[in-house]
C-alpha cells in the first residue's frame, strides 16, 4: 500500500484508517484547518472521501489530518508534498489567484451552492488555461454563504463603523471595508474570536455559520445580516499534481468523476445550509439579529459603497488575458438559472 504525504490522523476519521486504508492501494492524506464540526469537516470531506473509496472500488483510500499553520500556507504545504490534498482561501495568498475574485463581488452570489457552481463552470470555461494554479491539480472550487457583520456594538448605518477595527480575510471584501473606512484587521477566520475576545477588533466579517462554528456568539452581541451579504469568500480544493499522476488512468478519472462541479455543488451546499444553524446558535445566546430589508437606508448605503467594485475585479486581472467581462457575464447567467 502507497502511503502519500505525512502520517497524523484527525479525529474522529482515524476509523477511517483501520478498515479501509489496509486494504486500500493507496492513502490520500488531506489535512484541513477548521473545527471539527465547521461543515467542510462534519460533511464535506467525509462525503468526498466515501465517493473517492466507492467509485475507486476501495483502490484509493482518504483520511483527514489536523493542520494547525496559517491555511494560506497548505497551498505550498501541497505544491512541495508534505500533504496530499487540502483547501484554502484564495485571497489568503494576495496576487497570485485573482480570477476567482469574481465571485467575491459584492451582491453577485446570495446563495453558496449557486455560486459554487457557477465558480467552477466559469473556472473550467474561462480560467483555467491562465494557470494560475500552475503546481497544483484543482478538485473543486466553492465559496461561502454570503459574509454578515458579526460586531461588539450596533449598526444602524455605514457611518457607524467607520474607523472601527474589523476582521477581514483578504479579497474584494478589502476593497469594500476600505470603502466602509473601517480599520481593517487582515487575519484568517479562525482568528476571530480570540481577537474579539482580546478587543483587538470591534468586530468581524464571516458567514453566519461561524456564529455557531468558531462560537463568535460569545464575543459579538450583534449580528447584521443583509439581503446578499456583504461579500463571499472563494475556496479551492487542490490536490499534489505529481500524487494525482501516480494513480493509474482508472482512479485518476474515478476521482474526477466525484470532484469538479459534483465536489463544489457539495461544499457550497453545506456551507450555504450551515449559515441557518449559525443564526440560530445567534438567537439561542441572545444575539441581536437585525434581518436588512432589501429597501432599508442600510442596505441602500451598502450597494452604494458596492458600486462599481465588478469593474475593480475585471482590471485587476487585466494582465491574466481573460475575456473577464464574459466571465463575469456567464457567472452570472449560472447563477441566475441555478437559483430559478
Amino acid at each position: 500500500m502507497k502511503h502519500l504525504g505525512r502520517t497524523l490522523l484527525y479525529g474522529t476519521v482515524g476509523v477511517f484508517f483501520s478498515v479501509s486504508a489496509l486494504a486500500a492501494e493507496t492513502t490520500l492524506r488531506v489535512s484541513t484547518w477548521l473545527p471539527p464540526t465547521n461543515p467542510q469537516n462534519e460533511t464535506v470531506w467525509p462525503t468526498w472521501a466515501k465517493w473517492v473509496e466507492e467509485a475507486t472500488e476501495g483502490r484509493v483510500n482518504v483520511i483527514i489530518e489536523d493542520y494547525n499553520g496559517h491555511p494560506r500556507t497548505l497551498f505550498t504545504a501541497v505544491e512541495d508534498g508534505v500533504v496530499d490534498a487540502s483547501f484554502s482561501v484564495n485571497a489568503y495568498l494576495s496576487g497570485r489567484f485573482m480570477l476567482p475574485g469574481i465571485a467575491e463581488i459584492p451582491g453577485e452570489v446570495a446563495d453558496a451552492e449557486s455560486g459554487s457552481v457557477a465558480l467552477w463552470r466559469v473556472y473550467k470555461e474561462y480560467f483555467e488555461p491562465a494557470n494560475e494554479y500552475e503546481g497544483l491539480h484543482v478538485l473543486g472550487m466553492f465559496v461561502h454563504g454570503p459574509g454578515q457583520l458579526h460586531t461588539r456594538f450596533p449598526v444602524t448605518s455605514m457611518s457607524d463603523l467607520k474607523s472601527k477595527k474589523m476582521r477581514v480575510g483578504g479579497g474584494l471584501v478589502n476593497a469594500l471595508a476600505e470603502r466602509m473606512e473601517v480599520s481593517p484587521v487582515s487575519a484568517p477566520a479562525p482568528k476571530s474570536y480570540e481577537m474579539m475576545q482580546q478587543g483587538v477588533v470591534d468586530g468581524t466579517f464571516l458567514p453566519p455559520l461561524d456564529q455557531k462554528f468558531l462560537r463568535i456568539h460569545e464575543v459579538s452581541s450583534q449580528l447584521t445580516l443583509f439581503p446578499k451579504g456583504l461579500y463571499t469568500t472563494a475556496f479551492t480544493i487542490f490536490m499534489n499534481p505529481d500524487v494525482f499522476a501516480q494513480l493509474s488512468a482508472e482512479d485518476r478519472n474515478a476521482i474526477m468523476e466525484v470532484s469538479g462541479e459534483k465536489l463544489s455543488r457539495l461544499a457550497g451546499a453545506a456551507w450555504g445550509t450551515a449559515d441557518e444553524d449559525g443564526i440560530a446558535e445567534a438567537a439561542k445566546n441572545k444575539v441581536n439579529i437585525v434581518r436588512v430589508g432589501e429597501n432599508d437606508p442600510l442596505a441602500q448605503e451598502l450597494n452604494k459603497l458596492s458600486r462599481g467594485l465588478d469593474q475593480k475585479w475585471m482590471e485587476s486581472v487585466a494582465e491574466r488575458k481573460v475575456n473577464a467581462a464574459a466571465a463575469l457575464q456567464r457567472f452570472r447567467a449560472i447563477v441566475a438559472e441555478e437559483q430559478k
